[in-house]
């Protein structure tokens, strides 16, 4: 910019009025312009400047000149400060000047549409009309298209009926803009009705329209207005492509995306950015994210939206690392990311479990000012919640102003993820006294943080909340209530439920099966596999993997050995590490511990920590020293840190009298700082939860506790009940009877029955598997006192009545 020119730059407010012109002078006379006025150097910097600054500069130099009456000029300032969006000086210039040309209003009106509300749009508009000024057809687009990116349809119908008054019912670029409208504005079908008015179509009208229908979700429509277009002699164009191909990636519809990308290559489309970043979104959306990345390697040239799909197409195909290692290109590319770059990275990040790489993503969006940004932070409390940094996520969560219902469900599922129940319900309550309605993901992720609390009184709560907000015809609302009542300890309810269902997902199948196997009704459970196989919905992983953990719960181990041959024949699904810890469980607590263990050794896959774990707590019950030190010493390798399967060793060695043993791995426990995690039970009385830990007495009702067992003890020998006393030694008999007799599971029970009225069932839920003494004694509890007792424990669900337990003492 020349420094001659650039002195104080003035404000447009300073700019001189112009002398009026008279009526007589006509536009004719208006642009006849001097020769001297074109060739003025303020006139050629004007035509090449390329920000208001520079116009800014100008200016000056165009009032000392006296230039400022100069129609040339006017229309210049006029259309430059239009074209930077700064509306107020552009209308300081254009209201001065007398005699106006229309052209200056059509510019003027852009403007307004463009950059300034709808509302002062049209208030222009009325003036233009006021002033006299016919409109032409691009007012109308202009007014139009505004509408329709503000979904402002009442608005637009007028702009629609003002089109039609002033005869341009009839212009396809008229017409095109109300299609426009229309499909943004979601009335497709009145979209479809103009559309199938025009008296003629152009390229521009099918890509229209094919748009319409593709952004509104009706992708097979849209795919067949390809054809029919090709059919009335119009070519697709690249516009026609892009709009086309997130339907077929939404409908996963391959074949077709091949079918058009192939149109691409015939149509010299492949260089095109725009087309080659839509081919990428589509074949990573349709899970063929190898090709989708062959398309993205061979580009040139890159937008800010190709690397986007790059990275949300690894993510959403299960490939985290490979998202992150694109991010990572990116950004050493010197690409600056956005809010969705950042919020794909969040979510990669999550399914890695990467805390310092997720950190690493959040100090990002904070130098990018996206703290504000609702949606950024809603990825980073899923990623940290994902990290089981939930801690973390609340920070962002409290900051964060403007919360969504989106904000609420992610901490809500949060906390339900990292086991802080009581948080998820509190958040819960609290975004309902909020006024905040609930919708299908709240219910989902509330309701198995429900059912991990075990209790039927707020099950029952929740199912009545999913009736009074109609959401208890949500098939994946229901789903979660069946899958609740299951482990609430409520089967023959979830049953019902699920009886209930006019349409079930393959996890509600799965949710049901497993409730019975848990329960120890295994034969129930594949009688349900069986009604499911006769259907339309295929079983998947989780069905097989349910399954067998039924028959393995039944003892049914020849019907587990079948499905799990069925699986891979006649499913084609390969079994996972979930399925071969399954069967060892199934053939380990049958007694079959030398066929588990040829099992594990034949195995395609390296057995994981819960294949050698079912080995290791089978060789527990049936008491084999021998393979039970194999496995623990492959546990030992994997997991050196738990201290559980060090104590499990310990058992077998105790069981088996061989107390050096014993001693030995109590010593090695001590040296690596190892512990057993403590037993504890809890039992909920009146809206109070009461946790008990074994031996313990902290609770307000010990010493009656504790006297009610003495009593009961009695009650169960004098019944036939006999200690089992064989892992306990170094003391004497009656104090080894004493240490069993107050494990936290009897604590809980006896608390129970002294704080509730006969033929009221006692739930209890148990963080470790109940242990063999305790199991006989509940039995005789539930004989002498004729109550029904219900004890979750980590692995299932024992009824005990009557002096017998569901699971038939197989557990």
């Amino acid at each position: 910019m020349s420094s001659q020119l650039i002195s104080s730059s003035p404000t447009i407010t300073e700019i001189p009025t112009p002398k009026l012109h008279s009526r007589s002078h006509t536009l004719s006379q208006r642009t006849q312009i001097p020769l001297h006025v074109y060739k003025h150097p303020a006139a050629i910097l004007l035509e090449l400047s390329t920000s208001i600054k520079e116009v800014y500069q100008i200016l000056p130099h165009i009032i000392k000149s006296n230039l400022y009456t100069e129609h040339l000029f006017q229309t210049k300032l006029l259309s430059l400060f239009c074209n930077h969006g700064c509306i107020a000086e552009a209308a300081r210039v254009f209201e001065p000047i007398q005699d106006k040309p229309e052209v200056l209003y059509y510019t003027l009106l852009k403007g307004y549409a463009k950059y300034s509300s709808l509302h002062e749009a049209l208030l222009f508009f009325v003036r233009m009309k006021v002033d006299n000024v016919k409109p032409v057809v691009y007012n109308f687009t202009y007014l139009l298209k505004v509408c329709g990116d503000k979904g402002e349809l009442r608005r637009g119908k007028e702009i629609h009926g003002q089109l039609i008054k002033n005869g341009f019912s009839s212009n396809v670029f008229a017409m095109t803009g109300v299609v426009n409208l229309y499909a943004k504005c979601r009335q497709i079908e009145e979209a479809y009705k103009m559309f199938d008015r025009m008296p003629e179509r152009d390229l521009v009208s099918w890509n229209t329209i094919i748009s319409g229908f593709a952004q509104n979700g009706l992708a097979k429509l849209a795919l067949g207005l390809v054809v029919k277009m090709q059919e009335e002699g119009q070519r697709p164009d690249s516009v026609t492509l892009v709009s086309i191909l997130p339907s077929v990636a939404d409908m996963g519809l391959v074949k077709i995306g091949r079918s058009i990308h192939g149109c691409v290559l015939r149509a010299g489309f492949e260089g095109l950015v725009n087309v080659n970043t839509a081919l990428v979104d589509m074949y990573s959306k349709c899970r063929y994210i190898g090709i989708g990345r062959l398309i993205f390697d061979g580009m040139k040239q890159r937008t800010m939206v190709s690397w986007n799909s790059m990275i949300d197409g690894y993510v959403r195909s299960g490939y985290a690392e490979e998202a992150m290692a694109i991010f990572e290109k990116m950004l050493d590319e010197g690409v600056e990311p956005t809010d969705v770059t950042i919020m794909g990275a969040a979510r990669a990040c999550a399914d890695l479990g990467d805390l310092d790489r997720g950190m690493f993503v959040h100090k990002l969006s904070d130098k990018l000012k996206l703290a504000t940004n609702v949606s950024v932070m809603n990825s980073l409390i899923s990623m940290y919640s994902k990290c089981k940094r939930v801690d973390l996520a609340v920070d962002i969560f409290k900051k964060l102003p403007g919360k969504t219902l989106v904000s609420w469900n992610a901490m809500i599922l949060g906390f339900a993820q990292n086991g802080c129940v009581n948080d998820a319900l509190n958040y819960f309550y609290e975004m309902h006294s909020r006024n905040m309605r609930p919708d299908t993901f709240t219910m989902v992720s509330v309701i198995p943080a429900l059912a991990e609390l075990s209790v039927t009184r707020q099950a029952k709560w929740i199912h009545g909340f999913c009736i009074r907000s109609c959401l208890d015809d949500d098939i994946f609302v229901m789903t979660a209530l069946v899958d609740m009542y299951a482990k609430c300890g409520a089967i023959h309810t979830a049953r019902k439920l699920f009886d209930r269902m006019n349409e079930r997902h393959v996890t509600t199948w799965n949710a049901m099966i497993d409730g019975y196997g848990t329960h120890g009704l295994g034969k129930a459970g594949l009688e349900l596999f069986n009604e499911m196989q006769k259907g339309v919905v295929k079983p998947n992983d989780v069905t097989f993997l349910s399954v067998l953990s039924a028959c393995s719960h039944a003892g049914m181990v020849e019907e587990g050995l079948s499905y799990f041959t069925s699986m891979k024949r006649d499913y084609g699904i390969e079994p996972g590490m979930d399925h071969y810890g399954a069967m060892v469980d199934l053939l380990g607590r049958a007694g079959r511990l030398n066929e588990a263990w040829n099992f594990i050794r034949k195995m395609p896959i390296e057995p994981g920590i819960n294949v050698y774990g079912a080995m290791l707590g089978a060789c527990k019950i049936h008491k084999n020293v021998e393979l039970g030190e194999k496995a623990a010493n492959k546990l030992f390798a994997l997991n050196p840190d738990e201290g559980g399967y060090h104590v499990l060793l310990a058992n077998i060695y105790a069981t088996a009298s061989m107390w050096g043993e014993v001693a030995k791995v109590r010593t090695t426990m001590k040296k690596k700082g190892l512990q057993k995690t403590p037993g504890c039970s809890v039992v909920e009385l009146r809206n109070e939860v009461h946790s008990f830990y074994s031996g313990t007495t902290n609770h307000p009702q010990s010493k009656k506790i504790y006297a009610y067992l003495e009593e009961l003890g009695n009650k169960i020998k004098a019944t036939g009940y006999v200690p089992d006393t064989s892992s306990i030694h170094d003391v004497e008999d009656d104090i080894k009877e004493q240490l069993n007799s107050t494990h936290s599971e009897r604590l809980a029970i006896a608390f129970g029955l002294l704080n509730t009225s006969q033929g009221t069932p006692i739930h209890i839920r148990k963080n470790l598997r109940v242990c063999g003494d305790c199991h006989t004694a509940t039995k005789y509890i539930s004989l002498v006192t004729g109550r029904e007792i219900i004890v979750r424990d980590m692995q299932r669900f024992h009824h005990f009545k009557n002096g017998t337990c569901s699971c038939g003492d197989y557990w």
